[in-house]
């Protein structure tokens, strides 16, 4: 019979991703800021700075963010959700894709 995965396992690999993602290297404590043009800054600064990603900077950021939130899940506080939500919106501006 397989063994199942603990659910702490999956939290330690979610964060081991994001704390040590091969791709870009991010400001600490970047998703914990409350300022979503900062976060967004703070992510395109990284992605464009990195020789690791595989795709564009706006694609590795947006991917980072996104992959942030939806591993986050129901541990992220209504309002942080919401400052990362608006920080998407940011970080298309800051690329000029809004």
């Amino acid at each position: 019979m397989a063994e199942k995965k603990r659910s702490d396992d999956r939290e330690r690999w979610s964060q081991d991703v994001t704390e040590g993602s091969d791709a870009l290297d991010l400001d600490e404590g970047v998703f914990t800021w409350d300022d979503p043009a900062r976060i967004a800054r703070s992510l395109k600064k990284s992605a464009e700075a990195s020789d690791r990603r595989k795709s564009s900077p706006y694609r590795s950021a947006m991917s980072m963010l996104t992959f942030y939130v939806n591993r986050a899940g129901k541990d992220l506080d209504a309002d942080q959700r919401d400052v990362l939500e608006r920080a998407k919106d940011e970080l298309r501006k800051v690329f000029g894709r809004d």
